[in-house]
């Protein structure tokens, strides 16, 4: 997400910039002037209007500053050699004769390193700061600057002084070195590209909306919450993400930027993952308990309802999340306004049971051997253990391909609010065993779990699921809403996480059913 404010790393980039070229103009090789008067209008309109943006665009953006524990800091490294390069070739300059042949040299194998230097140095700061703003200033400047640096060693005759052979020789070596990094720089520059994009196609205006990236205390712990809205007023849903502990913040825009015109939404990455795990490293997150996350959700609720000054809230889970949405919405209607369950969960074991007998019939009528797939079926019924469940659950899902998968990895990567954070998280999620003990008591909760002990919600209720879910099983979901009498929808095609599967379906369906009340 790209974020206005005063940029001290733009400025003394700046400085580094203009300082030398100050005292150059004191100090200009003899024919300048008269070479200048050759200059290309075409290029000179292409570097004034970049030296006008990239003044402005170094300095007005707060991501070009040092941010400590990013992963992106490499890029900076980069950029700021490349500028310090710039001020050695400057010294060498100044030591030498001060001819247009010292001038227009290259220094540290660089081409022309007067001109290439600074450009290279701020686009890589661009791909820093993750600005294609900036990215596209120093583009702009580097047309015109270095064109003209290159125009004007072509009219002196300037050459290289190296041998024809050492010429072709340290040509090829350039090259192969060459590929790589310009093979980086494309992908780093087109991921910005994306990022940038997708934070544009859904303006807020700061005045009269919300566009927040926060951390709240919520029972003694420093918890990550994601606030974006057109209008403050709005009604507010809180989303609750799935796992237990795999947050979303950073992609749930690929279905609430739809929502946006008539609801602040709010992303929360919940107690022991995410950047709230991140930020909370003294206790180690041992209070990670089903309790505690109940606990968690009423103090979110109380926050928001304070914060927007409104009676009650919207509550939108998913998955693991629905558990938690479902009760809360049960437990307190005095707080919410309506509960959506995406990919609803219901009993683990009913979900198995649909899904093993889907896939069972599937197989039978394959033909295929089915001895290995209702051992671990019975395996489950006599441990009953989560990890019986998931192995009975392997065999069922080999039948069970979804047909229309959401590209969720390709969504993160180009998402504006993905940040070192979410990617310092998933590194830390990848430790299987450490995350397992963390979310043992949540795990053992959800195999407990039985919503269908729920049966008289005093809140609108919702339920949206795809037609490929077997995680949570679609079938019994449906089987649920009927017997309650709520309203649900099947997304023909869609898996587990079918907001964002299908997000401009699911979108209007969550529009559709909250205008209802």
């Amino acid at each position: 997400m790209i974020s206005f404010g005063f940029s001290y790393v733009g400025l003394i980039y700046l400085a580094m910039l203009f300082i030398p070229n100050g005292i150059w103009a004191k100090n200009r090789p003899a024919g300048y002037d008269e070479a200048s008067k050759k200059e290309s209008r075409f290029l000179l309109i292409f570097e004034r209007a970049g030296e006008v943006l990239l003044s402005v665009m170094a300095v007005i953006f707060k991501d070009n500053n040092i941010r400590p524990g990013s992963l992106w800091t490499g890029w900076l490294i980069l950029s700021f050699t490349a500028m310090v390069l710039y001020e050695f070739y400057w010294i060498r300059y100044f030591k030498s004769p001060k001819t247009m042949a010292d001038m227009y040299s290259s220094f540290a194998g660089f081409p022309v390193a007067g001109a290439s230097l600074p450009v290279i140095a701020f686009f890589l700061l661009g791909i820093y700061s993750l600005n294609i703003f900036l990215v596209i200033a120093s583009v702009i400047m580097g047309i015109g600057h270095i064109g003209i640096h290159m125009q004007h060693r072509k009219q002196e005759g300037i050459k290289s002084n190296a041998k024809k052979p050492v010429k072709i020789v340290l040509g090829i070596i350039q090259v192969m070195a060459g590929l790589p990094i310009v093979g980086a720089i494309a992908v780093a520059v087109f991921f910005v590209a994306a990022r940038n994009i997708n934070w544009l196609s859904c303006p807020i205006n700061p005045i009269k909306g919300i566009e927040e990236q926060t951390y709240v205390e919520i029972n003694g712990e420093k918890q990550f919450v994601s606030i974006r809205g057109k209008d403050k007023t709005n009604p507010v849903i809180l989303f609750l993400h799935g796992g237990p502990m795999a947050p979303d913040s950073y992609v749930t825009y690929t279905y609430s930027n739809a929502l946006l015109d008539d609801y602040t939404f709010v992303s929360w990455d919940q107690r022991g993952c995410g950047r709230t795990y991140l930020a909370n490293p003294e206790d180690q997150n041992t209070t990670v308990l089903f309790e505690q996350a109940m606990e968690d959700v009423d103090a979110m609720s109380d926050y928001l309802r304070e914060r927007f000054g409104c009676e009650k809230i919207i509550i939108l889970g998913h998955s693991y999340g629905t558990i938690l949405g479902a009760k809360y919405a049960y437990d307190h209607p005095e707080k919410v306004a309506a509960y959506i369950g995406a990919g609803q969960f219901i009993n683990a074991e009913a979900s198995l049971n649909s899904e093993f007998e889907d896939a069972l019939a599937l197989a039978e009528a394959s033909g295929d051997d089915t001895t290995y797939m209702l051992k671990a079926y019975e395996n489950y019924l006599e441990e009953r253990t989560y990890e019986s469940l998931n192995e009975a659950s392997k065999y069922a899902k080999s039948y069970h391909k979804p047909i229309n998968s959401g590209t969720i990895i390709y969504a993160s990567l180009i998402s504006p609010y993905l940040g070192s954070d979410d990617i310092k998280w998933l590194l830390a999620e990848s430790d299987e065993t450490k995350m397992d003990v963390l979310s043992e008591d949540l795990i053992s909760s959800c195999m407990s779990v039985d919503i269908r002990n729920q049966t008289n919600y005093k809140v609108p209720v919702f339920f949206i699921s795809g037609t490929d879910d077997w995680n949570c099983s679609y079938k019994v979901m449906a089987d649920y809403a009927e017997s309650i009498g709520a309203d649900y929808l099947l997304i023909e095609g869609a898996n587990h996480t079918v907001q964002h599967d299908s997000p401009e379906e699911f979108s209007a369906a969550v529009k559709d059913f909250l205008s209802g009340i």
